[in-house]
């Protein structure tokens, strides 16, 4: 096996496995809060608030790298710490208790590694995949990845269910959390056994001079504005989601679990069909199409509390948002220089944690103006909704690129005599045979006769 398969598998292999993490551990986080607590709005802001925190704490991840020289001892460095992060929460859980602040530093600092390792991550992981095969790669793995998330959400409310049934609920989230730190450990180990083909150049934080110019004159970079004010829209409504289904609609454990699930079932189906759009159409395009797509879906939960209903809504919002986070990782990839991608990638994870913090603010308020009521969250929804179209103006001014054309190799083609001076397409060569009466390898369809038309292009086809 080559080493490069090898690379790919074991990084499949760690996709999964953090997947299985996020799935059990930190899906649950919200709903762990809440039987903490029984605040709905600390339900909400365990998602957001901490992140903000996490994002300010990983600046350091440019500096880390340098220092180690290696991405990969820095990946698997933040994955550890990661792993360590769960014990507090475990032991809380034993316990029965912890104050809403110790939980939100603690998930702060769940975030922070998570993050810090994930900009490190991204550039290593720009120097292992092909390009030729990234967008396909890549699908596959995310699509693995949905998979293991599943798992790890139907494991979590399984056990959940039974605890709760069985009286010893802080147990179950005991269970969840130290399967969480299980899966993690596996994937540092997945990440230990990749190799590091190219070691890192200094990475830095680039200026506010050269964000600013970026933001004037490069379309990724607006495409980075529309993802942030994207953002801020989707915070509005989305960590108020699981306070709703849980203490709203009052939906058991079982029903919350295939809510939650149903959007990574349709992300697993759809993600190959996704990949061959992006490599056709190119990132830009899907970025448009599925912003615009993704754009009404929370006003869709405003209509109607049937179960059947919400799981339809779930079925399309992973469908749209598989394209939508498949365009914005392989941007990334794409259209930022590997040399620079851990000091863009971290900023940008300041920004983007700054503007969840901000949706979800602004979601919270509203809420506790409001009431928390069912009134409430039909108002949060709207308005999220209306900021998603609002931010679509954006893309409006967001070139939609092509995909990257594909270099066509130089192909020896073997003609009979009198047929070299036949037109041909661009990066082929035609080779005169000397001894070889006959084509041997590709065969020609002349659409005419050369005799009687002379601008005939001959179209070519594979044996």
């Amino acid at each position: 096996m080559s080493g490069v398969r090898k690379d790919l598998r074991a990084m499949t292999a760690d996709g999964v496995a953090a997947s299985v993490m996020v799935g059990i551990g930190e899906t649950y986080l919200p709903a762990f809060v809440l039987a903490l607590s029984g605040s709905q709005v600390a339900c909400g802001l365990v998602s957001t608030v901490p992140m903000v925190i996490g994002a300010a704490l990983q600046l350091c991840a440019p500096w880390a790298v340098r220092r180690l020289g290696s991405y990969r001892h820095w990946v698997v460095l933040a994955a550890v710490a990661q792993v360590l992060g769960f014990v507090p929460l475990l032991l809380a859980a034993v316990v029965g208790s912890m104050s809403i602040p110790m939980v939100f530093l603690v998930v702060a600092v769940y975030w922070a590694t998570g993050m810090a390792g994930g900009t490190a991550w991204n550039a290593w992981a720009g120097t292992l995949v092909p390009e030729r095969i990234r967008a396909p790669y890549f699908a596959r793995r995310t699509r693995f990845s949905q998979l293991g998330i599943m798992a790890g959400l139907a494991a979590g409310g399984i056990i959940l269910e039974l605890g709760k049934g069985w009286g010893w609920l802080p147990g179950a989230f005991a269970a969840l959390f130290f399967t969480a730190m299980a899966s993690r450990t596996c994937s540092a180990y997945f990440l230990s056994r990749q190799h590091e083909p190219t070691p890192p150049d200094r990475p830095q934080l680039p200026g506010l001079g050269e964000l600013l110019t970026a933001v004037r004159h490069h379309s990724v970079s607006r495409a980075i504005l529309y993802m942030l004010a994207a953002q801020v829209a989707c915070q509005i409504a989305g960590p108020y989601f699981n306070p709703y289904m849980l203490g709203q609609l009052k939906l058991s454990y079982v029903h919350y679990l295939m809510l939650i699930c149903t959007p990574y079932v349709a992300r697993a189906v759809c993600l190959r069909a996704w990949g061959r759009v992006v490599d056709r159409v190119g990132a830009h395009r899907v970025l448009w199409l599925s912003g615009v797509l993704v754009a009404p879906l929370p006003l869709l939960w405003n209509f109607s509390d049937s179960f059947g209903y919400l799981v339809a809504i779930q079925t399309y919002a992973g469908l749209t948002w598989a394209g939508y986070e498949l365009a914005q990782l392989l941007l990334f990839f794409d259209t930022i220089p590997t040399e620079r991608r851990v000091g863009v990638l971290t900023l940008f994870n300041l920004f983007n944690a700054v503007a969840i913090f901000s949706g979800s603010i602004v979601g919270g308020l509203m809420l506790a103006e409001l009431g928390a009521g069912r009134y409430a969250y039909q108002m949060l929804f709207l308005a999220s909704t209306l900021v998603r179209v609002a931010a679509m103006l954006v893309l409006v001014r967001l070139p939609a690129r092509a995909a990257k054309p594909r270099p066509i190799p130089p192909t020896t083609i073997v003609l009979p005599r009198g047929l070299e001076t036949a037109p041909r397409p661009f990066g082929i060569q035609v080779h005169r045979p000397h001894a070889l009466p006959a084509p041997v390898s590709i065969r020609i369809v002349v659409v005419r006769e050369l005799q009687a038309a002379k601008h005939a292009e001959p179209a070519f086809s594979d044996r």
